[in-house]
């Protein structure tokens, strides 16, 4: 993706003074800031009208720290295709994703969910330092021993806290895994999706799937189709643990191999100017009446459904120990609409439309799939404890809001310390 959008101003940032250097500049002149990593931002936060654009794909680099602990600095501008390519010789890989040119700064600093979520948790997981520029201009570098509270809100909190330039990350042990796809005949696809959440539950937790259910259009046909990633390069190992979805229904297509791990991002790139309206939901429980809730919005339009195995080694992490708090979510309930330029704006919220039946499911919702068309996104993201901490550490560094163009949480308005 290219599009910048009409800022007056775009800074390319090469350095850490750069980023520095923008700040003060959106600052004093005070005009908005937007932040742009990858450039994948379903809700156009990658984009500026007006203002200044900071563009933080010159922070590339890639340096390995410690081989022995899988430990690596990765500039926030790179791409999580160029890091799993980076990592790949030493047989290291860290779970981000499923597309190769997302940034690793936008992705991470909302949770990120990849193909080994399961296994190996969240990108914010991994995380075990930062540096990050705060909105007085100022290089902190943050873990659990500096600056704790904004080393816990960047991790789940987007770019609410400062722009992160590198982020000290652990990668796991992991050079193959076994890739597969299951396409399956649409016929009962409610008795499909409650067969996919039965096997969820009991599943073993190297191995994460997606259960995709996309409508008929002009491209072709209507299509149920479960992509699966097991971490390990173990052939009969993934067999057994995928066995089960072979048995939910018709199977069409089955097909899996052992891959190089960075094979298994790939692309997914939108036509340009395509609209789209998305929404999601973190639910504990993935329970019938949800599941009945989110394929009713495929009877009053058409409308792609996801569903994202969670569980696993992202309920392995204390629920407050990161600003990413939805660790009990059993899986995450995506729903979208999409309509080429030119074409009425898609919707989610239209005439027999009841995203609230599939939301109140929930505790939530992740960041990461959000469009903007809800001012309030923020709320629906963080539980209200989280919120409230999150507002107090914006407080603490970022008190008139520079870093707003985002799904923005305000600074609080008291000047209570920071936990």
């Amino acid at each position: 993706m290219t599009t910048y959008g009409t800022p007056e101003t775009v800074v390319h940032a090469r350095t850490t003074a750069d980023v520095a250097g923008a700040i003060h500049l959106a600052r004093d002149a005070g005009v908005p800031l937007t932040v742009r990593s990858g450039g994948h931002s379903v809700a156009g936060h990658s984009t500026a009208d007006g203002g200044v654009l900071l563009d933080l794909r010159g922070l590339h680099r890639i340096t390995l720290l410690d081989r022995a602990r899988g430990r690596v600095r990765i500039g926030a501008g790179a791409t999580w295709g160029t890091v799993g390519r980076r990592l790949a010789p030493y047989g290291l890989a860290i779970t981000a994703g499923d597309t190769a040119s997302v940034g690793v700064g936008g992705l991470t600093l909302g949770g990120g969910i990849g193909w080994m979520v399961r296994r190996y948790g969240l990108a914010v997981d991994s995380v075990v330092g930062a540096h990050v520029v705060t909105a007085d201009g100022r290089l902190r570098h943050v873990d659990a021993a500096h600056d704790p509270d904004l080393f816990w809100a960047i991790r789940g909190g987007g770019g609410n806290v400062g722009v992160v330039t590198t982020l000290d990350m652990e990668a796991a042990a992991v050079s193959e895994v076994v890739f597969g796809v299951l396409s399956y005949e649409v016929r009962d696809v409610g008795a499909l999706v409650r067969g996919w959440r039965d096997h969820l539950r009991t599943s073993d937790d190297r191995l994460t799937s997606v259960l995709a259910l996309t409508p008929e259009t002009p491209m072709g046909p209507a299509q149920a189709v479960v992509q699966w990633c097991f971490a390990e390069p173990d052939h009969a190992g993934a067999t057994r643990a995928t066995a089960g979805l072979r048995a939910l229904g018709t199977v069409l297509a089955d097909e899996y191999a052992v891959v190089p791990y960075p094979d298994v991002l790939e692309e997914h790139d939108m036509p340009e100017g395509m609209q789209v309206a998305m929404r999601n939901a973190l639910v504990p429980a993935l329970t019938d009446d949800a599941i009945d809730a989110a394929l009713a919005l495929r009877d009053a339009a058409p409308t792609v459904i996801a569903l994202r195995g969670l569980g696993g080694a992202v309920r392995w992490v204390a629920p407050d120990a990161t600003a990413f708090a939805h660790r009990d979510a059993e899986a995450m309930v995506l729903a979208a609409r999409m309509a080429p330029p030119g074409a009425p704006a898609p919707s989610l919220g239209g005439s027999g439309d009841d995203w609230e039946a599939v939301a109140r499911h929930g505790t939530g919702a992740y960041v990461g799939f959000l469009d903007g068309a809800d001012p309030d996104a923020a709320r629906l993201v963080y539980p209200p404890e989280t919120y409230a901490r999150l507002a107090a550490v914006k407080a603490a560094y970022d008190p008139d809001n520079l870093f707003r163009s985002n799904h923005n949480v305000p600074p609080a308005r008291t000047t209570e310390p920071v936990r």
